[in-house]
């Protein structure tokens, strides 16, 4: 956690330092191009001055970025495809959809574990600021080693994604005229309310004017801590409330030198001023767009890259695997169209038709990272690994994926469990450690790390991360998380109980948390060592004890409201169970709120496996 601190003050310090598919049938149709930059790839039919334009925008937002946080490397894990329609009707085709029609967008971010797209509406005056906001997360998931709060989070994106850039200069910190309005007619949230809402708070994933208002006032937030060089403050709050689990009141107290109330009313009294401090830099330089590379594109080309947009696209899945079996019947072995079909019937688990498809692409196209990482990941069965006589094909078309595309995360992270299977867990903790260095907060990668250690017997290094998970907003990567910690504190209290030695036992190989990486199999334990019978799933419960017992030490039991219903839990050994927010389990806790992840054993009756004191 120190080096993520570090890490972030880096972040924060540098920054204040400086500031001191076939073409769908149109009525014309249009010619497609590629403009091609040092960073970027642009596709699009708005012609190529706008295309670019297009390219020249982001690459001068990459080196503002970069200038302003003092980062030579920006990392980009997943390979990025930028497509710029000439108009709505066109950019409508490839919206996400609610209640069947269309969302009405002039930008949008599209993620995906193996591409991620940016799309434009170029017919509109600004499409740059949204999708620059998603952006500026790409970036910062290439800096930051951990996830902060959403409200610096959201807030800093917003920030950074007012960046203007004319022929002179570029400027930073504009608020916009709208953030103003939706504070003034929908009011503020207190501050110490910002500060709690976390990934899974309704919040901050349900749309209305909750939400409206916690983006509008996240950016003002972080507009008036840049304007009033509080810096420095900010860090020591991140220190106490995530360094020493301080609370928000106590954490904001501490930090900014006045109380959570006073905060308040200091950031009324700056939206209601309007007055705000922006910053010009000198324009990036050696950006010009004259000099990028631009071709004309065949139909079958672009409306491959349109194909893999809807493929990408849970909305429009369907009509993908159509556009690309209409290119194929013109071009039978066109690259990017059998890589598409490959990769849409892999997701549908049709192995046979996957294969035979990255077999063509391949041959049509040996130098595509993707169709070689696409087959490494065919092999794997999704992580199941079942034919160990595939593993050194698939480490060859792994490695091969990752020296045409070095920055590209996820053949890494696949390759660390390859490398394991095949006997190498040492080589293979080098490979998810690469992965976590190019996305340093993809919670997969730093699941499958913890794994790579314990394969490596390295509990010690595994536990950290393990616990660090346990604060994840996803309830998916804290229940698969939680069973891992448990069946490590359980093994070593066995080990403890019996005087045997040996390796950590592991659960077998599954499908990751939230993606299509692997958890890998831990190594077996000796016979000496003794089995952990298998475990019931692994349950969360917040609530707030009411008393606890500890007359039966080191054993305690919990008596816990949660709702209308009350939970007696059992805590194995009060003196070695896992606390979060506290120094440790205390005997004398009394209308204390809790979140527990629990094994249940009953009616309304449990097991503790991890406690996270709020």
């Amino acid at each position: 956690m120190r080096i993520f601190l570090q890490r972030l003050a880096c972040l924060l310090f540098s920054f204040a330092a400086y500031l001191s598919a076939v073409p769908p049938a149109f009525a014309s149709e249009p010619q497609w191009i590629e403009v091609q930059s040092p960073h970027f790839s642009v596709v699009t039919d708005a012609g190529e001055k706008r295309g670019r334009e297009t390219a020249m925008r982001f690459e001068q937002m990459r080196a503002v970025f970069g200038a302003l946080l003092t980062k030579v490397n920006l990392n980009m894990p997943i390979p990025l495809q930028i497509v710029a329609f000439r108009n709505a009707k066109e950019f409508r085709q490839f919206a996400p959809l609610w209640n069947g029609k269309p969302v009405q967008l002039a930008g949008l971010f599209q993620g995906g574990e193996d591409r991620s797209f940016i799309m434009l509406d170029m017919s509109v005056e600004n499409p740059w600021t949204v999708v620059f906001h998603e952006y500026a997360h790409q970036l910062m998931n290439g800096v930051l080693t951990a996830r902060v709060d959403p409200w610096f989070e959201e807030g800093f994106a917003e920030y950074f994604s007012s960046i203007e850039v004319d022929s002179k200069e570029a400027r930073v910190g504009k608020i916009p005229e709208y953030d103003y309005q939706i504070l003034q007619q929908d009011g503020m949230m207190r501050i110490a309310d910002l500060f709690r809402v976390q990934q899974n708070s309704s919040t901050y994933n349900e749309n209305g004017s909750h939400r409206t208002v916690f983006y509008a006032e996240s950016g003002m937030l972080v507009h008036y801590i840049y304007d009033n060089d509080l810096v420095i403050r900010l860090s020591n709050y991140f220190g106490l409330k995530i360094d020493r689990n301080v609370p928000v009141e106590d954490a904001i107290q501490q930090a900014f030198g006045f109380n959570a109330v006073q905060f308040d009313k200091v950031l009324h009294n700056y939206v209601s001023g309007s007055r705000f401090k922006y910053y010009p830099m000198a324009k990036p330089s050696n950006i010009d767009g004259k000099d990028y590379l631009a071709k004309p594109m065949s139909a079958a080309d672009s409306g491959a890259v349109l194909a893999d947009v809807h493929l990408h696209s849970s909305d429009y899945q369907d009509k993908a695997i159509a556009e690309f079996q209409e290119i194929l019947k013109t071009e039978p072995n066109h690259a990017a169209a059998c890589r598409g079909l490959g990769y849409a019937y892999l997701q549908k688990r049709d192995f046979a038709q996957a294969g035979e498809y990255f077999k063509r692409a391949a041959q049509a196209d040996s130098k595509d990272p993707r169709v070689h990482y696409y087959s490494a990941q065919l092999m794997s069965r999704e992580g199941s690994f079942a034919n160990r006589e595939d593993l050194p094909e698939m480490i060859r078309e792994l490695e091969t994926a990752i020296a045409l595309d070095p920055g590209f995360a996820d053949p890494y992270s696949l390759l660390a469990f390859a490398q394991m299977y095949a006997g190498d867990p040492a080589k293979g903790l080098v490979s998810i450690q690469k992965a976590v260095s190019l996305s340093p907060r993809n919670e997969n990668y730093q699941f499958n790390l913890a794994q790579m250690y314990l394969n490596n017997q390295k509990a010690d290094e595994a536990m950290p991360i393990l616990q660090a998970l346990q604060k994840s907003g996803n309830p998916e990567v804290v229940q698969r998380s939680a069973q891992s910690l448990a069946r490590v504190l359980q093994y070593q209290a066995a080990l403890q109980a019996t005087g045997a030695m040996g390796p950590v036992v592991g659960h077998a190989a599954d499908r990751s948390i939230g993606g299509s990486m692997q958890i890998g199999k831990v190594s077996a334990a000796s016979e000496a060592a003794p089995t952990i019978p298998p475990q019931a799933p692994v349950k969360f419960l917040k609530g707030t004890i009411l008393r606890v017992d500890c007359s039966s030490p080191p054993a305690a039991t919990l008596v816990i409201v949660s709702g209308a219903k009350t939970w007696t839990m059992q805590v194995a050994d009060n003196k070695h169970a896992l606390v979060i927010g506290a120094d440790g389990f205390s005997c004398s806790w009394n209308k204390q709120k809790v979140a527990l992840n629990y094994h249940e054993t009953g009616d309304a009756a449990g097991s503790v496996v991890s406690i996270e004191v709020q």
